[in-house]
């Protein structure tokens, strides 16, 4: 490999940033693509699809055949709330392949007898997230009910275009929020990425079950990245 490719694709990786090699199987040439670039016709289409599913493989477009190698940043999910839903949700999760955190700065919910191998931040999303920002490629759920401690991390999660953000709570509940968030100087077209209420609609009544309903979404978030879901099916 070009020392001088590998050392933007790591640069990428470094920096949280999906990447991909693309090798063209008839003179073996390589060439770096970050996830969003513009490539026309069937590259295009196979590179899209690949950057989503995370899968490297031999693709056949205009024809030529081409090696993708693929470099995603490991999926992070960010609980706010270390609560009844969170115990369920959080070893769910790691099962999905998903690394998994918890804020919270009540210390007598934070606790790691309630949540064994599981990261625990027992602070202030404020504190914690001067230190581990969100990203792209971070899904947060706010579990809490408290504005103080749910809103600021909501906020920092579309600024930082999570691929997934959700909250717990009530059609009203979530109104009051909406206020709270554009009086905050938070746009109209970034609240609305909110899922909210939180999780699939599954008919969903107890912790478990809401995991459940969370955990779906939040997968299909992460496969879909700015595709509706009627266009990953026709892509899948």
């Amino acid at each position: 490999m070009d020392p001088h490719l590998l050392k933007q694709l790591n640069a990428e990786r470094q920096a949280r940033r999906a990447a991909m090699l693309v090798t063209d199987l008839g003179d073996g040439r390589d060439r770096l693509v970050r996830e969003g670039d513009q490539i026309a016709g069937d590259l295009g289409a196979a590179v899209e699809k690949a950057f989503r599913s995370g899968k490297s493989g031999t693709v056949e477009a205009e024809g030529r055949n081409f090696f993708l190698n693929v470099h995603l940043p490991p999926p992070k999910l960010v609980l706010i709330g270390a609560v009844h839903i969170s115990q369920v949700l959080a070893p769910m999760a790691k099962l999905a392949g998903f690394d998994t955190e918890i804020i919270d700065p009540r210390t007598a919910f934070a606790t790691p007898e309630r949540f064994p191998a599981v990261v625990l931040h027992a602070e202030w999303p404020e504190e914690v997230l001067k230190e581990r920002p969100f990203d792209a490629y971070t899904g947060v759920a706010a579990l809490t009910h408290d504005p103080k401690i749910d809103d600021f991390a909501l906020a920092s999660a579309l600024k930082a275009k999570a691929f997934y953000v959700g909250a717990l709570g009530s059609r009203k509940t979530h109104a009051r929020r909406v206020e709270r968030l554009s009086d905050a100087g938070l746009t109209n077209e970034q609240i609305g990425r909110i899922h909210a209420p939180i999780g699939l609609s599954i008919g969903a009544a107890s912790p478990a079950e809401i995991a459940v309903a969370i955990l779906a979404q939040i997968i299909a978030a992460f496969r879909s990245r700015g595709v509706g879901a009627t266009e990953m099916e026709k892509a899948a």
